[in-house]
């Protein structure tokens, strides 16, 4: 059996003796700081780097353990695989679902073509947002990765605490992989195609982010 694949909790199939558990948990535990610096540098995200060390631990928890010859390798190596699926995953979405409108960087004087395509890829993009996230994770989503906004800034913007807007752009992620669908109000589409066009031209953010806060409290943005 291969050290990296999980493997029956014990030879019943069952769950391990109580105190076989507690020296697995105690190894993970002295391991975990490692695992979450391997995590995070791979995602760059506290939350997910979170989520794929507690994975790590599921997967260690059902392990074949007495085939482990270093538990810390094992570890380390499970944990680098995990993260690496969550970021081509990640990817992937964004290339399938939000297109690549989102950008590194922006050309600030594109040609009339280079500006009709890009209004294009945004209307498109931004329909897609409304339809299938709400104005929490819409705003949070489009902050964090079209602007690469600190969660801190963005929890400022929406008035929400940072874990919560952590877990708003992972469950955004999720549900952009879905085929779910809401009406799309034609104004509100228009406002936000203009504010995100308008933020990525100029790099002056205060017009999106009053537009993004305003869906929030279903009020109509200031001027």
């Amino acid at each position: 059996m291969n050290m990296l694949e999980p493997g029956r909790d014990d030879a019943t199939g069952g769950r391990p003796p109580a105190g076989e558990l507690d020296a697995a948990a105690s190894v993970f535990i002295t391991s975990r700081p490692r695992l979450y610096g391997i995590a995070l540098r791979v995602l760059e995200d506290v939350g997910e780097a979170e989520d794929v060390v507690q994975e790590a631990w599921l997967r260690w928890r059902r392990a074949d353990r007495s085939v482990v010859i270093s538990p810390p390798a094992f570890l380390a190596t499970t944990t680098a695989r995990l993260a690496l699926n969550v970021a081509q995953s990640a990817r992937r979405r964004r290339e399938t679902c939000a297109g690549p409108w989102l950008p590194e960087t922006v050309d600030r004087a594109p040609g009339p073509e280079t500006a009709a395509e890009r209004h294009e890829e945004a209307d498109l993009a931004i329909r897609l947002l409304l339809e299938r996230l709400t104005p929490a994770e819409r705003a949070s989503y489009l902050l964090r990765k079209a602007f690469d906004y600190p969660y801190r800034r963005i929890s400022e913007v929406l008035g929400l605490g940072t874990d919560h807007t952590r877990q708003l752009v992972r469950r955004a992620h999720a549900r952009l992989a879905t085929d779910r669908r809401r009406p799309v109000e034609a104004a509100a589409h228009r406002r936000l195609v203009g504010a995100f066009l308008a933020a990525a031209r100029t790099g002056d953010l205060t017009g999106l982010e009053s537009v993004l806060a305003a869906d929030l409290t279903h009020r109509p943005p200031r001027h």
